[in-house]
Formats: C-alpha cells, sequence, structure tokens
C-alpha cells in the first residue's frame, strides 16, 4: 500500500489534512472513510490496507477540530461555529475532490460513529447520484427526544456562559460516562470500545485521540442529533441508495443493537430499497479494531464487491 496526503482549503478557507492509500491493482472502487469523534483517520491504515489489497482506493480526511487538521493539541475538539453541518460539509468538499480524480470508480462513503451522524446527515443533504453506496459502523438510531432536548439545554446554557471553545469535562461526562460501567472492572476510560486490550491503549496513547471536546462542539452535535431522523429529512435520502450498518451488539452507542435495529426500521419504513445491517455478537464499538477485526473486514469487501461489478 502507498500512503500519501494532501490538503484542501474549505469556503472558510480552513485548510483539511487528507490521508490517501493507494493500491498497485487496478482500481476496483473508492472508499471515502469519515472517521469518529475524539480520533483521527490515521487509525484506519489497516483497514485501508486490506481494502487497498483487493483494489479499492481509500481516502479519509481528518475533521475540524481533529488529527492534523486541528494542527496543534490546544485546537482539538473545537470544530468552529456551527461546527458539525461545516464537517458534513467537509465530507461534500472531498467527494467532489475524488470524483473530479477518478471520475469512473465506484464511490462509497463510509462512517464511524460521528462520522456514521455525518454521513447520516449527508445522504438527505447532498447529492448521492455519484454514491455506490454508504457503509455506517457503531452508530445509532433515533433517541428519545426529551433526553436530545434536555441535553441541548443544558449545552446552549453552558455555550452563553463558558463559549464555543471551553473544553467541556462536565458535557463529556454527561454523554460518555456510562459508556464504560458496562465493561467493569476496567482497565483505562476506553474500554468500552473494544476488546481488545492493546489496540484500546493504543488509543489511550495516541495524543491526537480520547480527547475532551468543546462546548461548541457538543451543542452543535446535539442540534444535529435532534434532526437526524425527522420525517422531512428521512424522506430525501435516495431510495435506491444501498446502505450497510454494522456494529457490534454490546456497543453502547448504538444501545446495544437497539439501535441499529431501530435505523433499519426507519430507513425501510421511508421506503429505502437495500438496507443490510450486520450485529457482532460482543463486539463492542470499533468493530474495525476488534478482535475479529478481520471478519469484520472480510464481511465489509464482500458488500463492497456485489456494488463494483
Amino acid at each position: 500500500m502507498k500512503e500519501k496526503t494532501f490538503t484542501f482549503h474549505d469556503k472558510e478557507d480552513v485548510e483539511i489534512f487528507v490521508y490517501k492509500w493507494m493500491s498497485d491493482k487496478p482500481i476496483k472502487g473508492i472508499v471515502q472513510v469519515a472517521h469518529g469523534m475524539a480520533e483521527t483517520a490515521s487509525r484506519y491504515r489497516y483497514f485501508a490496507e486490506e481494502l487497498t489489497k483487493q483494489g479499492f482506493l481509500v481516502y479519509a480526511n481528518d475533521h475540524r477540530g481533529h488529527g492534523n487538521t486541528a494542527k496543534e493539541h490546544d485546537n482539538l475538539g473545537y470544530c468552529g461555529e456551527d461546527g458539525f453541518n461545516k464537517m458534513v460539509e467537509n465530507l461534500y468538499d472531498l467527494n467532489q475532490i475524488i470524483s473530479k480524480e477518478q471520475p469512473h470508480c465506484p464511490l462509497f462513503l463510509f462512517g464511524h460513529s460521528m462520522g456514521s451522524f455525518l454521513v447520516q446527515k449527508y445522504i438527505f443533504t447532498y447529492p448521492t447520484d455519484q454514491l455506490a453506496g454508504v457503509i455506517l459502523s457503531g452508530s445509532n438510531g433515533k433517541k428519545a427526544p426529551l433526553l436530545l432536548n434536555v441535553a441541548e439545554m443544558i449545552a446552549k446554557r453552558r455555550l452563553k456562559k463558558l463559549g464555543p471553545k471551553h473544553r467541556d469535562e462536565f458535557l463529556n461526562s454527561l454523554m460518555f460516562s456510562d459508556f464504560n460501567k458496562k465493561f467493569r472492572p476496567n482497565k483505562t476510560p476506553f474500554d468500552w470500545l473494544s476488546r481488545n486490550d492493546e489496540e484500546v491503549q493504543k488509543y489511550a496513547n495516541n495524543p491526537q485521540c480520547g480527547f475532551v471536546s468543546s462546548t461548541g462542539y457538543f451543542y452543535d452535535l446535539l442540534r444535529a442529533l435532534k434532526g437526524l431522523h425527522t420525517y422531512q429529512n428521512m424522506s430525501q435520502i435516495r431510495k435506491e441508495l444501498p446502505i450497510y450498518i454494522f456494529s457490534g451488539d454490546k456497543d453502547p452507542v448504538g444501545n446495544f443493537g437497539k439501535g441499529i435495529k431501530n435505523l433499519v426500521s426507519s430507513y425501510h419504513r421511508h421506503g429505502l430499497q437495500d438496507v443490510t445491517y450486520k450485529l457482532y455478537p460482543e463486539g463492542r464499538h470499533e468493530m474495525l479494531n476488534e478482535t475479529n477485526k478481520d471478519e469484520v473486514i472480510e464481511d465489509t469487501l464482500a458488500w463492497l464487491r456485489k456494488y463494483c461489478e
């Protein structure tokens, strides 16, 4: 696998850092990766390596407030005003760059965790005719409106009081404190990510991972989550768009599989014709870093191959 990096400037002149992983084989298809919260696209190298072995080209940008796009550690977790929507827009920006470079290859959009929510918004906000399919990892469906409303109200008050750049330990705890409780006794604060202790420790040791995000980030995220599954928005999704969803059945983000089934049902109710999913027994949040990650990647490749013929 060959790796190169490049940057592009978005409409606000923010410089977005991008990884590009290339295969020596003829290009079968392209996968654009949207990484999760408090991590970096560089963590998808192993996934990209397995894909490039099969002839796929892989692109992955560091979102605003993440990885090398953030540039400095103090910038991690702050994505700018209206940051969630700007991250979605940056996915579209990169999509257009890829489409110009490789106009005749099937292009798939892959999103993990926060990245999956960015992708969920992408597919009812931007044209998807150029997408051959979408993959969602570690995702979730509609959450209880009351909980989201209360959380958003708290975040809005804290935003007014503390400002958008405040590194918000309180909101971070509010959203994630229960996740690790299910896996006691805990070895790290991130045991909920994977059963693979080595991968969890890599995450904990990575200075571009595990940071506490800003008040502005949490406020924008909560606002976005409220709108993802409205009838009006979901009805805008192209009915023929193939979607594959996978998760661990012990992933707290997906409510231990219940949220995944809820999301699949929602897509079916809105007339989407090609939505499939897989829940992996005992798997946690990061199935691409789980003890059975090779099985997960091979299943993903099998799905991708169906739409590259």
